[in-house]
Parts: C-alpha cells; sequence; structure tokens
C-alpha cells in the first residue's frame, strides 16, 4: 500500500499516525525512501523504509464496516488466550498486539478487560491493556469519524 503526506496509517507497535512527510536518506551509500509518521497518542515520529512498510505490517485506517467487526469481537463471550500462568498469556498478548490487526488488539482488550474484573493484572498485563485500548480507541474514532471520547463510552458500555 502507498501513503501520501497527509494520510493516516496504522504501524503495528505504535498505532495510528499522520504521514508527515516521505524524505530520501542514504544509507550504507544508497538512498532510501521512508515514510515519515507523527504518532498520534505520544507525538513520537517513526521512520518506515517505503519498500518495506508491507512486511512491517503499516496499514491504512480501517473501514466503518470494519470497525463494527471490531465492535462485535469486543462483544464476543469467549477468550482467546487460555494460558496459564500469567507470564504466557502476557508472551500470547505480546504478539497479538504486535501482527497489528485490529481484531487480534481487539481479542487482547476483550480478554484484559474481563480478566481484570476477575482478579489483579500483573504490571505488564495492565500495560498491554492499556496499549490495546489506546490503538483501537484511536483507530476506530478515525473509522467511525467520532470523537475519542464516544468510543472510549462504547467500549465502556459494552465491558460495563
Amino acid at each position: 500500500m502507498k501513503f501520501e503526506i497527509g494520510d493516516n496509517a496504522v504501524h503495528p507497535a505504535h498505532g495510528v499516525g499522520e504521514v508527515t512527510s516521505i524524505e530520501e536518506k542514504k544509507i550504507a551509500g544508497s538512498a532510501k525512501h521512508f515514510y515519515i509518521l507523527k504518532i498520534a497518542e505520544t507525538g513520537v515520529t517513526v521512520m518506515v523504509p517505503t519498500d518495506g512498510a508491507d512486511r512491517l505490517g503499516l496499514r491504512g485506517v480501517i473501514s466503518k464496516r470494519e470497525a463494527k467487526k471490531v465492535l462485535d469481537e469486543l462483544k464476543k463471550d469467549e477468550v482467546a488466550v487460555t494460558s496459564q500462568p500469567w507470564n504466557r498469556r502476557f508472551r500470547e498478548y505480546t504478539e497479538m498486539l504486535k501482527s497489528g490487526s485490529p481484531i487480534e488488539v481487539a481479542k487482547v482488550l476483550r480478554d484484559l478487560s474481563r480478566l481484570r474484573t476477575e482478579k489483579d493484572l500483573s504490571f505488564g498485563e495492565r500495560q498491554l491493556l492499556d496499549h490495546a485500548r489506546t490503538m483501537i480507541v484511536a483507530e476506530l474514532s478515525l473509522a467511525r469519524r467520532c470523537k475519542r471520547e464516544t468510543v472510549e463510552k462504547d467500549i465502556d458500555a459494552i465491558f460495563a
């Protein structure tokens, strides 16, 4: 997928960002082009090689139809990761987040939100939960063309 300056793109590790520029850099004597992404949530700037964006998993923001599928995934009454102890779950959830798939990120959010009501989450699991929620809220607000607060209320209502 090709991105233009001003496009929103989803980085699998950092979440939603805007392509602020496309720059050419010399690396080891050869010229390479990079997307320069400004991540909305953190303000971090990330460089992604244009020829490696697909391999990395850089993708466009999901559609409204796909946003509905993500919300439907949050409502499902199943558990994606059943591993014990917490460190094995942590590894599996981390891999799911790294995939960049909005459905996989929704599964992490769903599982950890429900698990939190049953017992205390480890520090690492709490961080994963916060990261998954941040990524989902940012992308759904763009996909649905609404404010983040609206998406947060919808998610809170699902887990109430």
